[in-house]
């Protein structure tokens, strides 16, 4: 999923699809998203389950890792790099407390994709960029149900990373089809979407066509 800065490419912001805080049927959601993964809109899936013991996260990956991979989609988990290792999944998110780059990076190895959160702070993605992150994550830009948030960082700090660094940069939190669109005019190279995505109206599929609409 890593790429040029937005500045010195064509193509357009792309969606960085989260999955549910919750997933009760793996296959049926697996069904789910290969239909919204068809689509093409989407760039990579990030399995966050939360409160979940490792057994159900690695039930679940390997459940949609495959679906992922079957629409050259990459799969990403959240948090933990040793199972992101243990399942050979494509990259791992790190907040600023689950880990340090150096270890993920031992444990995966330079093939993968490392991102990390940095909140509203040029500060913590400078250090991200240096350890080797592949991206770094800011928001949340919005309000947000998904999560609680501490930081809500302005639009130029988008800006600004896009125009002084070559790290992509993912926006994070309460993002819709009304408000992508900011997102992408500011510099975000990718937008992170969950609810917006799994409780849109019209569904999923749905969804993921009109933020490709807003986004291009």
């Amino acid at each position: 999923m890593v790429k040029a800065p937005k500045s010195d490419r064509d193509e357009v912001c792309e969606l960085y699809l989260i999955t549910p805080a919750q997933i009760d049927d793996a296959a049926a959601f697996a069904k789910t998203l290969s239909n919204v993964l068809a689509t093409g809109f989407v760039a990579c899936v990030q399995l966050r389950l939360k409160d979940v013991s490792d057994e159900e996260i690695i039930s679940v990956a390997k459940v949609l890792m495959p679906v992922c991979h079957e629409h050259d989609v990459a799969f990403i988990l959240n948090d933990r790099a040793d199972l992101a290792a243990e399942l050979d999944a494509d990259g791992v998110h790190l907040g600023q407390h689950d880990g340090d780059i150096k270890t993920a990076r031992a444990l995966l190895g330079h093939d993968k994709d490392i991102g990390v959160t940095c909140h509203d702070s040029k500060h913590l993605a400078y250090e991200a960029g240096d350890a080797g992150a592949d991206y770094v994550a800011f928001g949340a830009f919005f309000d947000t149900n998904t999560k609680q948030t501490e930081f809500r960082p302005d639009l130029e700090l988008l800006t600004v990373w896009d125009e002084i660094t070559d790290i992509p940069c993912v926006a994070i939190g309460g993002i819709t089809v009304e408000n992508c669109r900011k997102l992408a005019d500011a510099g975000a190279h990718f937008v992170a979407v969950s609810s917006g995505v799994w409780d849109y109206a019209e569904g999923p599929v749905a969804a993921v066509r009109t933020f490709n609409q807003a986004l291009a």
